[in-house]
């Protein structure tokens, strides 16, 4: 089996900062022969959850947009990756949109990312990086990943587009992310855990 990340940038903008650290881990996944996507999630329909409770048994939601591509893909791979900026201390529309609706069809499905690999990139202009990596961190930790972490907490400092690349810390931090993601990835295949059956339906 060929081990694969998928990446969702959460950001609007083109080659912006939090493209650039999701770009970084890519590169460093690819390293150790891991097959990886970014995903712009911008450019996809993913609107907001009306709770409907029409994804149990399902395994997709009923809501009729671009969300069960997303889950699909999550579905396929072995590594997911949340990428967001920073907007007013939090997550950006597309990774909340994401978050609810694709963590609730998992929870009313048995779970259907468990022992999956996580983590959140983070880009971030000055302050409010905490709360965006901790709302990311909860829906892996409620969802049964397994979470990755790095030699500091996975942000990258920077406003206009290019510049987190001048933050070394942020940099080497985005690499060590990457080199952990892909050891674990291939400590579970070793082991022949790369996931678990679903287990019962339970409600949210």
């Amino acid at each position: 089996m060929t081990l694969s990340v998928v990446l969702f940038n959460g950001s609007p903008r083109p080659g912006g900062n939090t493209e650039l650290c999701l770009r970084r881990v890519e590169r460093g996944l690819r390293a150790e022969g891991i097959s990886t996507e970014i995903v712009p999630l911008a450019e996809k329909r993913i609107e907001p959850c009306r709770a409907c409770m029409g994804c149990e048994g399902r395994r997709r939601c009923a809501q009729e947009d671009d969300l069960n591509d997303m889950i699909e893909k999550m579905e396929a791979a072995q590594g997911i990756i949340l990428g967001s900026p920073t907007w007013f201390g939090s997550v950006s529309g597309w990774i909340k949109n994401l978050i609810d609706r694709s963590g609730l069809v998992s929870r009313l499905n048995g779970h259907m990312y468990r022992r999956k690999v996580g983590a959140p990139v983070i880009a971030v202009r000055r302050g409010g990086a905490v709360q965006v990596y901790n709302e990311i961190i909860s829906f892996f930790a409620i969802n049964h990943f397994y979470m990755v972490g790095s030699s500091y907490w996975n942000f990258a400092f920077g406003l206009e587009p290019g510049e987190a690349a001048h933050d070394a810390e942020g940099m080497r931090t985005m690499d060590d992310l990457a080199a952990n993601m892909a050891h674990l990835l291939k400590a579970l295949e070793a082991a022949g855990a790369p996931g678990a059956p679903c287990l019962p339906p339970r409600s949210p």
